[in-house]
């Protein structure tokens, strides 16, 4: 029991600690405005809340609802202004430092007719 509750707690750690807490890296980021159930498991709607869909390549969990990445936000700093947004579904078609901010999310950072805005620094932090 001891052996299998060791195994249970570092994997739980070990998946945690895929989600680099604080640390900022590059990227880019475009919008989207599609209204469902997110892959976190939760009822969005991107075209009216601030949220985030975190590039696929940052689930770790088969079943993203359970994923730990569900329990963090993103920090988009980008041209002097920032925002932090829960994120809430995963980009399925991005790559790792590629994010689909909502629509709201996106207005709060730059005009949406840019379409993909280069030159973002992306920081996981707790919500």
């Amino acid at each position: 029991m001891k052996f299998a509750v060791f195994i249970f707690v570092v994997f739980i750690v070990g998946v945690v600690l895929s989600v680099p807490l604080n640390e900022p890296f590059n990227g880019h980021f475009t919008y989207y405005n599609d209204a469902g159930t997110g892959a976190c498991g939760e009822w969005i709607d991107a075209a009216n809340q601030n949220l985030v869909a975190v590039s696929h390549e940052w689930f770790t969990s088969e079943n993203p609802n359970n994923d730990p990445l569900c329990k963090f936000c993103l920090k988009v700093d980008y041209k002097g202004k920032s925002i932090t947004v829960p994120i809430k579904d995963k980009c399925p078609s991005c790559p790792r430092d590629h994010m689909d901010l909502s629509l709201p999310a996106f207005k709060a950072l730059e005009n949406p007719d840019v379409g993909n805005a280069y030159g973002a620094m992306f920081t996981f932090v707790t919500c």
